[in-house]
């Protein structure tokens, strides 16, 4: 997706229907297996495979999201098998450290601020795969240990059939209604779970009132949740009324659940805020098949597949060249129109996360 760093400084939120997209219902925590239809061998430098580790939002149980098209794709191109494991963004990073010594993927790909955490735990090795020369210098690392492929937008998600328009602000979120009807995913284990901590911070000026706040919502929170993707089904259903989420794999869920909406809350008398939040892919150290590695990095940043971004996965395209015109991509801006888009300090982010995810830990008593 491209950031629109510019073009969407000044949008606002739709809180209304959603157009409907791809049907992605992403895979919570750690499921694994092949993703493609051609199988190889599985050992030597020559092994016709590559092992993806992925943050969950661009896979489908049902076959039809953007990896599962463009893996397929890249299987018949290369002849290289996919092999795929996906889970939160903290838990893949933080499954990547465990294996350090015995490394198994070939390709990390992660939300902020957990994309630069492996960079600084050097499980990334440096690697600017063909087209990333069009991708946006903020969405991706100055020494090419990483880079975006899909590019997405933080938000939360509400029941369209039990509220008749979506809550405006946070303060909203304190009323008795939402008790035991709202969670979030915990922050510093899901990437949109800290998203909320990062977009809290931003909105209420920093991590003091932020924390005040969120240690008063937690009195309506249900509790932690290691996946955001498992929220989306339960706000459809009814279970809760509102969660947090993403926008691409939101946009993408709401094919088959209609009572999804997404929205972008505001500080009481401020506007609706969001920030990009890409799906960002690097090349692990020591890979047991980097060459493959760098084949398949290629291609996700390769004009096919990210032209196939909005279309079949409901996101936003890296690369700014590609600007795509599917019903998708215009229902996307129009839902985009009017959201204050902000640039998170990143390097504070990451240099400071733990004390930002103690402070959370402390202020709800999570």
């Amino acid at each position: 997706m491209s950031r629109h760093r510019t073009s969407l400084r000044t949008l606002a939120a739709v809180t209304g229907s959603l157009a409907l997209a791809a049907g992605i219902t992403a895979c919570g925590g750690g499921t694994e297996g092949s993703s493609a239809g051609s199988s190889g061998s599985s050992g030597g430098d020559g092994a016709k495979t590559v092992t993806v580790y992925s943050a969950d939002g661009l896979k489908s149980d049902k076959g039809d999201g953007w990896y599962d098209r463009v893996f397929a794709d890249f299987t018949k191109k290369t002849g290289i098998e996919v092999k795929y494991v996906e889970g939160g963004s903290g838990e893949m990073v933080q499954r990547a450290v465990r294996e350090k010594a015995n490394t198994q993927a070939d390709v990390l790909i992660t939300l902020p601020p957990f994309i630069q955490q492996a960079a600084g735990k050097g499980l990334l090795q440096a690697y600017r795969p063909q087209g990333s020369d069009k991708v946006n210098g903020a969405d991706k690392a100055a020494d090419g240990m990483w880079t975006s492929v899909v590019n997405n937008y933080f938000g939360f998600v509400y029941n369209k059939k039990e509220l008749e328009a979506a809550p405006k602000t946070w303060e909203e979120l304190l009323d008795g209604k939402f008790k035991g009807k709202l969670q979030y995913s915990t922050p510093g284990v899901a990437g949109d779970g800290t998203a909320v901590l990062i977009k809290s911070m931003h909105d209420f000026g920093g991590k003091e009132p932020a924390m005040e706040y969120l240690k008063k919502l937690q009195a309506n929170n249900v509790g932690p949740s290691s996946s955001t993707s498992k929220l989306a089904p339960k706000t459809d259903k009814g279970e809760l009324l509102v969660a947090n989420g993403d926008v691409q794999m939101n946009f993408a869920q709401s094919k088959s659940m209609p009572n999804l909406g997404i929205w972008f809350p505001a500080k009481d008398g401020g506007k609706p805020t969001t920030f990009a939040l890409p799906y960002a892919a690097g090349l692990v150290q020591k890979g047991p098949h980097s060459e493959n590695g760098k084949k398949l990095l290629d291609y996700l940043l390769s004009e096919d597949a990210q032209k196939l971004v909005s279309e079949v996965g409901g996101g936003f395209p890296a690369r700014s060249d590609v600007k795509p015109t599917d019903a998708n991509a215009v229902e996307l801006t129009k839902l985009m129109t009017g959201v204050e888009v902000f640039e998170p300090d990143w390097a504070d982010i990451d240099k400071n996360l733990t004390v930002y995810v103690d402070a959370w830990k402390s202020a709800t008593g999570s």
